[in-house]
């Protein structure tokens, strides 16, 4: 069957005391957990996060000071968004939290889910991609190590701030106009690659070679166009980085080396950014419509904020186009602060970015929902105890 894979009204019941919450959530591995149905009501499947000692304490700490609050004020644990997500329609399998779950907007972060796209029923959520559309991480590597960086890892540091724009609103030195838009948004890195901003190899190293081609520029607002125009090539604020980074420790030896990690020490640059305004205001736009088609079709969910729309209506198809628009705008945003983290290397160290070996090892995305084809509809079974 195929379905749809996602990445992020809660009915009022009487408050259960945090002892009876508890009794919903089953310990089923050293790091594994299962919420059984019942938890939050309409459970279509259960659902299953992963935590370390860390992540455990802070899942459990949460939903103890909601249960104390009457779940009044605040936000809700992640716990109980997992178990949302786990009600909405079309799901199949579990709903399922990572290793790096926390609360979040209608999906908790690090929250997985897939819903068949046989069902006729089946939704598919914004809440669970987010706003930054295609929010992801770029590696490169060089040849560098800490020793040729540290003398002069300021004035390094202080190039990478000159070239690349950061901030909230910061506005892109990479030229483009109306037009241009149009076409990264269909081509995603293609678009990088004609105008000479990314190496052919690159796309090789990125989720989906850098280009969903799905996307249909036309789903997409003037509104988010208008923001997403002068942001090219721009970090953005929050958690967002252009960072320079030491290998620690190599754990497998033969796969760092497929990559081009040879040792510890090694220095590469990690790249945390997004769609920036204009994955925003897809969103937007899309919860927007969401919120009138769930009325039409009488669509319940559990919390309003996992505002959504069957994935077979105009709504669906239109959140689907756009946001893979938005996604190719992220490769593109990344590969162009790609070119300028190269460009800044290359003036420190009067080199070239060649001969720095400033190669990608991945870009992986974090905030997407994508269409994939698997064979059985049965959940694999639960982690042994």
């Amino acid at each position: 069957f195929t379905e749809i894979v996602q990445r992020t009204y809660y009915f009022t019941t009487m408050a259960r005391s945090y002892y009876d919450e508890c009794s919903y959530l089953e310990q089923v591995s050293n790091c594994s957990y299962r919420i059984k149905k019942g938890f939050v009501p309409n459970m279509n499947v259960e659902g299953l996060f992963y935590v370390n000692d860390v992540l455990h304490k802070l899942m459990y700490d949460e939903l103890q000071h909601h249960c104390a609050s009457r779940g009044v004020g605040g936000f809700l644990p992640a716990v109980k968004q997992i178990a949302n997500v786990a009600s909405l329609p079309g799901i199949v399998g579990r709903s399922v939290g990572l290793p790096d779950v926390h609360s979040g907007y209608g999906f908790a972060i690090g929250n997985m889910a897939a819903f068949d796209m046989g069902n006729p029923e089946a939704v598919v959520s914004p809440g669970g991609v987010g706003f930054d559309i295609n929010c992801g991480v770029r590696l490169v590597r060089t040849n560098l190590f800490e020793k040729d960086v540290s003398p002069i890892k300021e004035q390094l540091a202080q190039s990478l701030f000159d070239h690349i724009p950061v901030g909230v609103g910061s506005r892109g030195v990479i030229p483009m106009n109306a037009k241009d838009l149009e076409e990264a948004l269909e081509m995603g890195m293609d678009w990088s690659l004609r105008e000479g901003y990314a190496w052919a190899e690159d796309k090789e190293h990125c989720e989906e070679y850098g280009r969903m081609l799905q996307a249909d520029p036309s789903k997409v607002s003037q509104r988010a166009k208008k923001r997403g125009l002068p942001q090219l090539g721009t970090l953005g604020a929050g958690n967002h980085y252009a960072e320079i980074q030491v290998v620690d420790e190599i754990y497998d030896d033969l796969a760092a080396a497929k990559m081009g990690v040879e040792e510890k020490g090694q220095v590469c640059i990690m790249i945390h950014s997004g769609s920036r305004g204009l994955g925003h205001q897809v969103a937007t736009d899309a919860l927007v419509e969401m919120e009138k088609a769930m009325k039409r079709d009488k669509i319940h969910v559990n919390d309003r904020q996992l505002a959504c729309a069957r994935i077979t209506s105009p709504e669906g198809e239109n959140y689907l186009k756009a946001m893979a628009s938005a996604a190719n705008y992220a490769w593109v945003n990344r590969s162009s602060m790609t070119f300028l983290t190269r460009q800044a290397f290359a003036k420190a160290f009067d080199s070239t970015p060649d001969d720095l070996d400033m190669h990608i090892i991945y870009d992986v995305s974090h905030n997407i929902a994508k269409v994939e084809e698997h064979i059985s509809s049965l959940p694999s079974p639960l982690p042994p105890p």
